[in-house]
This record gives structure tokens, sequence and C-alpha cells, in this order.
């Protein structure tokens, strides 16, 4: 059958206002078979990697997930708590105090959360929203500044799902919010909180997950927003520009991608000088194997071999409540006009 049954009207839950956040995904758990799992729905994205798939896909499958598994495996291992993965169980805690916080605002709604890669999948959960009566959604990628690679891929998996089913819901998607004001405030009292537990470094760098030049040059708007939350950032921090860089990290293949990349800055602040800094990952709203391992641990080790005395990573904004709030606060924005009200909440 090509549409998935559902009940009749009459024989169903009420209908129901759903808030689905989206963030990219992980591992089950941090061995090689699991991360050849992940990374090949991953990387066969062809959001993820723009090459055509008769080009790529050998290399992907005879050469890249035989070597990588277990490379990334040890890395996810350094990181992998009692919890299991970090974005996993931040991401979690994220859309629970999500709905949380929107039940205490006056709403009835059913908040979830998938990953576009992995579990729980993007279907899985839009499915599960579905049997819970929900007729209209309100669709929250987890990604302040938009990219094709990320955004663009949430809307891809919820597209794919809606081909698939009988009833269609009403559907709302944000694509972006890369200046939203509650969004740049959490991140600022983010900074200051650490600041005041850790002291200031020299220099701040804001690293943001990196794409491929080609892909700006072709329209995405990844790069430019990148930018305006960090100005954002530092006019609402008042920093001058002395004080703060911004940066770009993760890059994989040999293509270049955008500049500057953070591991060769962080070594030329240290071998000019600079003795203390803090990197803040903007562009991440859940620690993950980026923040923690790429940043705490590689570029730290990077940064003090070359010469720097202190470096101090600010974890990102995950279940603080300035951010719980923005989260809410964008999602009413977005949900205006749809019927919300829990009975009493008047």
């Amino acid at each position: 059958m090509r549409f998935r049954p559902e009940p009749p009207p009459s024989a169903g839950p009420a209908p129901r206002t759903g808030v689905l956040l989206v963030n990219l995904g992980t591992p089950d758990e941090p061995t090689a078979a699991a991360l050849r799992r992940y990374l090949a729905e991953f990387l066969s994205d062809p959001r993820v990697v723009e090459i055509p798939a008769l080009v790529w896909q050998p290399l992907l499958r005879g050469v890249i997930l035989t070597v990588r598994p277990s490379k990334s495996a040890a890395k996810y291992r350094s990181i992998w708590g009692p919890e299991g993965s970090p974005l996993a169980w931040w991401t979690a805690r994220q859309a629970s105090a999500l709905g949380t916080t929107l039940y205490a605002r006056g709403h009835d709604l059913v908040v979830d959360h998938a990953m576009r890669y992995g579990s729980p999948s993007v279907p899985a959960t839009l499915d599960r929203l579905r049997a819970a009566g929900v007729t209209r959604l309100l669709v929250l990628p987890a990604y302040p500044q938009y990219a094709g690679a990320t955004t663009g891929s949430v809307s891809d998996a919820v597209g794919r799902w809606l081909l698939g089913a009988r009833r269609v819901p009403e559907l709302r998607f944000v694509a972006d919010y890369p200046e939203d004001a509650g969004y740049v405030s959490a991140l600022a009292a983010r900074l200051q909180q650490h600041w005041q537990q850790h002291g200031r470094g020299e220099r701040l760098l804001l690293s943001f997950h990196g794409i491929p030049e080609r892909t700006a040059r072709l329209g995405d708007p990844y790069p430019d927003q990148c930018r305006a939350t960090a100005q954002a950032l530092q006019r609402l921090l008042g920093l001058p520009d002395a004080q703060m860089r911004v940066t770009f990290q993760s890059r994989f293949g040999r293509a270049r991608w955008l500049e500057p990349y953070t591991e060769p800055t962080l070594r030329e602040l240290a071998s000019g000088g600079v003795r203390s800094v803090d990197v803040m990952c903007p562009g991440f709203v859940a620690d993950c194997l980026e923040t923690l391992e790429e940043i705490g641990q590689e570029c730290r080790d990077a940064f003090l071999a070359s010469g720097g005395e202190r470096f101090a990573y600010v974890p990102c904004l995950n279940d603080e409540p300035e951010w719980i709030d923005a989260l809410a606060a964008l999602a009413e924005r977005h949900l205006q006009g749809w019927p919300t009200q829990r009975e009493g909440s008047r």
C-alpha cells in the first residue's frame, strides 16, 4: 500500500498541535559497527556530499567506511557518558524542557525530538506524533544558521515522510534564526557565566562548523548567517574587533572549506604571543563530538603545544534556562494562529 493507513477521524485521538525539534544525529554506541551504520546514512545524503553517487558511493563503501569508523569510534568513546551520546541526551532534555516551558505558558502541545541521522529517526517520530493525533506540526531544526546540508536535509526527510501520508498535516518549518534576540541573549549569558566562573581569556574565538567554499558560492546563506550571529553577539557584549575572531571547523575531504580554519588559527594565536583563549561554538546548541572532542581536546592540545598557556572551551547552550525560554518564544511566534491554548490557561 502506497499510503499509510490511518484511523477514521471519529475513532482517532482529538486533533493536536505538535512541535518537532530536530538535530543532526549520533551513533547508537561508540563502536566501529555503529559508526559504520551511522556514517553510511550521513555520508550518503546528497545534501551532505554533493558528488554524483556513481562517483561517491564506491569511494564511500570501499575506502571511507572501511577506515573511518574505527577512528571515529575512538573519538566518540572519549566523550561518551553514562547516559550515552551527549548530543542524544542534551537534545532529549531540550525537547522535554521545551514542552514543560510551553505548557507553563498555557499551551496544549505534543513536543518531541528526532535526529536526522540515527535514532530516533524523523520518520519514526513523525509516525509517533501522528498516532498522538497531531494534525498541525511545527518543525524546529536545532540549527540557528541555515545550511542546505543541515536544515535543508531536515526538510527533505520530512518531505519524504509526507509523500506516504494519507492525511497530510498542516505544516510550518523554521528555516533559521541566526539573529534571534533570545538566542543571541542566551549565548551572551552563557559566555558571561563562564567568564564569571573561570576568568576571561585574551581572545574569544567563535568557531562554527564549516561547509565547502563551493557550496557558499552556489548560494548557501550559511557563512553570512554565521557572521551575522557573531556580529549580534559582539554588539551585545560590547567587544572590540581585536578581541574576537570567527573561524570554521570540522573540515572533511580535500576541497577548500570556509576559512579561516579553527585549529590553524589557534596555533597562529599561540605562536604570536596570545597566552589564553576562550572558544565558543554558537552554531551548535547541544554539546557533541565536534565541540567536546574536536574543540575541547584536539584544538586545546594544538593551542597548548604551540605556546599557549590557558585554553577554555565554553559549553553549548544545552538546557540552560535562557536558551529554553528562547526556544519557547521562537516556537510561539511560529505557532501563532493555530489552536494551542490548553483549558483553563486563559
